[in-house]
């Protein structure tokens, strides 16, 4: 069996136009529905997300912005 690269931290923001972040979500959503592992790139680096990944949503306020995040998290 062959060893999986070990991959360093990584922490990037990468935006995108309405149209293709609809397609993403809607892929996600579909997923999610049928317990399939989602698959994604971004910024060059493609992700699988598995189906039990756990999903939250977060929401931030400061003084001059506030952010609400779509998060998925799952273990290594």
């Amino acid at each position: 069996m062959a060893k999986r690269k070990k991959k360093g931290k990584r922490d990037i923001e990468k935006g995108y136009p309405a149209k293709q972040f609809i397609a993403k979500l809607r892929r996600l959503a579909d997923c999610i529905e049928q317990g399939k592992r989602f698959r994604i790139q971004v910024a060059g680096e493609r992700i699988s997300v598995p189906p039990d990944a756990l999903i939250n949503i977060e929401h931030e306020r400061g003084k001059k912005e506030e952010e609400v995040e779509f998060q998925i998290k799952w273990k290594l």
